[in-house]
């Protein structure tokens, strides 16, 4: 008996098949390399059926040759604009040409170093808030590209977005702030944070680590260098989260 793709819900596998499934996106799919479902494969079928199509109608055009025709014309309508007197017309239209050659890689790579710099500061900005709710060092990658998935730099600050629109916080009338996002993810992804995130991670308390009494040795209220160098030594990752919720 062939394995089905997918499931609506658990019940509906069979027992002995359970272990080849996998949960996603509010169904369970068949956890294998290089499957889709029929729905994709029909929807890649009808994309190409479109796309042949499409191509159908430019059988025999020669691009070259449309270039050509596409240059010539352009060539008689200057003559005709000179001819008429209107030879600003045509000058502004070739200084036009000009200079959307020489401008169009440069805002190309404009935009490509402002997108990397709003991703590096979105990356910085969620890994210094969730280091203080005790981000496991592995997470990083993981926690960072949710974040670019749904934060955007708004006036140099990052804002969470539901597609094109703002997502509101807690109060629903402010936008969703970085620390209320990575609150979320401590309840729903729980495997980015260290085993006490919930409760004992550090965080920005009077005390520096959350909802611990513990004091903050590198906090400059608490500062306390014996206890500093005993977490340094005996809990790195510890020693770093309470750094970060120090500053």
């Amino acid at each position: 008996m062939p394995l089905k793709f997918k499931y609506a819900t658990k019940q509906e596998i069979p027992a002995e098949q359970q272990a080849f499934y996998v949960e996603r996106d509010g169904a369970w799919t068949l956890d294998a390399d290089g499957v889709v479902s029929q729905s994709k494969l029909d929807e890649f079928r009808q994309n190409n059926i479109t796309l042949t199509n499409q191509l159908k109608k430019f059988e025999g055009i020669d691009p070259d040759a449309v270039r050509q025709l596409a240059d010539e014309k352009r060539k008689l309508e200057e003559a005709a604009q000179l001819k008429a007197g209107e030879v600003d017309k045509v000058l502004a239209t070739r200084l036009k040409e000009a200079m959307d050659k020489v401008h169009a890689p440069v805002l190309a790579e404009r935009d490509a170093l402002l997108g990397r710099l709003s991703a590096i500061q979105i990356d910085q900005a969620v890994v210094s808030e969730a280091t203080k709710r005790g981000l496991r060092p592995t997470a990083i990658a993981d926690i960072t590209a949710r974040a670019r998935a749904t934060f955007k730099l708004v006036n140099g600050v990052p804002q969470a977005f539901d597609g094109d629109a703002p997502r509101f916080g807690k109060d629903g009338t402010s936008p969703e702030t970085l620390a209320e996002w990575v609150d979320a993810l401590v309840s729903s992804a729980p495997h980015l944070f260290e085993a006490n995130a919930g409760s004992g991670a550090a965080g920005s308390g009077p005390g520096g680590v959350g909802n611990r009494s513990v004091k903050n040795p590198f906090r400059k209220e608490t500062f306390n260098l014996t206890e500093a160098m005993k977490i340094e030594k005996n809990d790195p990752a510890l020693a770093a989260r309470l750094k970060a919720a120090a500053v």
